[in-house]
């Protein structure tokens, strides 16, 4: 009983590090590397657009933070015939037109 423990025991690691070794074979083979190098790629594409979205989103944010503290601050009433665009008044966007 004890041989066929053992026997059973060292062909399955046999089997494992036969596996092991195929997978390493590949993974140092021109297409392993080239499939590897395509993936890192992807991630970092995939990465650096997710932080362009991010930056986008917090510019947003903030600059609407900033409009609410100006229309906050100033003395003129928001008036009613004036549409909004994007949550902004038009007067304001032309106010900032003629500042710059």
């Amino acid at each position: 009983m004890k041989r066929i423990f053992w026997f059973s025991l060292g062909a399955a690691a046999g089997v494992a590090m036969s596996r092991k070794a195929t997978e390493t074979a590949r993974q140092a083979s021109p297409a392993g590397i080239a499939s590897n190098v395509g993936d890192a790629f992807r991630e970092l594409a995939g990465a650096v657009g997710s932080f362009g979205a991010d930056v986008r989103a917090g510019m947003s944010e903030r600059e609407q933070e900033l409009n609410d503290i100006v229309h906050e601050r100033s003395a003129a009433p928001a008036r009613a015939d004036v549409p909004a665009v994007d949550g902004r008044h038009a007067a304001s966007r032309r106010a900032r037109r003629a500042e710059g």
